[in-house]
């Protein structure tokens, strides 16, 4: 299947989960993005991959206008139900793909991506669009997972995440986002690292994983080294997973 026919279903399928998901709806993270942007209350903001809307319903009473776009239609739906519901006028939902934006070039003054590129089969056009979009000295915020820089702890968090959302594409090193971004033009200014603690039921119950495939990933994830168990801080009882440790960056970017 087509890796972006994956992500709608697999999303569509999942789409009223993701409002009420703890992990999106909660966390430090949305609070530094916002804390991390420059306004003035007269920016026009792009949201891409809005998700669940989180990102845009924060930003929404801090700026003119909202643009919050998504492949998957039915996560616009609920995202459109959660925001306007919060009683915000100012956001336009829109059907579209971070690879290929339907907007104009030099458009938004902000562009902000929350917890969604490592579902982007080709992030390098995916950063192209935010350059094309962003007027001169706009600012672009991104919060996504992030990958250890040891390849054996990379390609161990890539496997289970696969495992758990087969349209996980790639979470990539910090190192790798810097380097694509500042390759682009764009100029990082600002950016933090975040822990986040997955706990392994609710993780694995946000994709409705088959208790076969849920048993599967637990096997895998009780016979990696003890090394990987360490360094992503896993709790273990009885064999029980319980949670472990991920890690997020949040960052912001300049157009020069």
């Amino acid at each position: 299947m087509d890796i972006k026919k994956e992500v709608q279903q697999q999303f569509g399928k999942n789409a009223a989960s993701y409002v009420s998901s703890p992990i999106h709806k909660d966390g430090k993270d949305l609070v530094k993005m916002v804390e991390m942007a420059d306004l003035k209350g007269q920016e026009v903001m792009l949201d891409i991959a809005t998700g669940g809307g989180h990102t845009a319903n924060a930003f929404a009473s801090l700026v003119k206008k909202v643009t919050a776009v998504d492949l998957t239609e039915k996560m616009l739906i609920e995202a459109e139900k959660f925001i306007k519901g919060n009683g915000h006028k100012n956001v336009e939902f829109v059907h579209g793909d971070a690879e290929q934006l339907p907007f104009a070039y030099d458009a938004f003054d902000i562009v902000t991506c929350r917890i969604a590129p490592h579902h982007f089969p080709n992030v390098d056009l995916f950063i192209k669009e935010v350059h094309r979009v962003l007027k001169p000295k706009g600012q672009f915020l991104l919060d996504d997972n992030v990958v250890p820089e040891t390849q054996e702890f990379d390609q161990f968090y890539n496997s289970i995440e696969k495992m758990r959302d087969y349209s996980h594409f790639r979470a990539w090193k910090k190192s790798e986002w810097i380097q694509k971004l500042e390759d682009s033009g764009l100029e990082v200014f600002e950016w933090h690292r975040f822990e986040k603690t997955f706990f392994f039921d609710p993780w694995c119950s946000n994709m409705k994983l088959a208790d076969s495939e849920k048993n599967q990933l637990t096997n895998y994830i009780l016979k990696s080294s003890q090394g990987i168990k360490d360094k992503f801080r896993m709790v273990i009882e009885n064999d029980k997973i319980i949670s472990f440790v991920g890690e997020a960056i949040v960052l912001k970017a300049i157009k020069r």
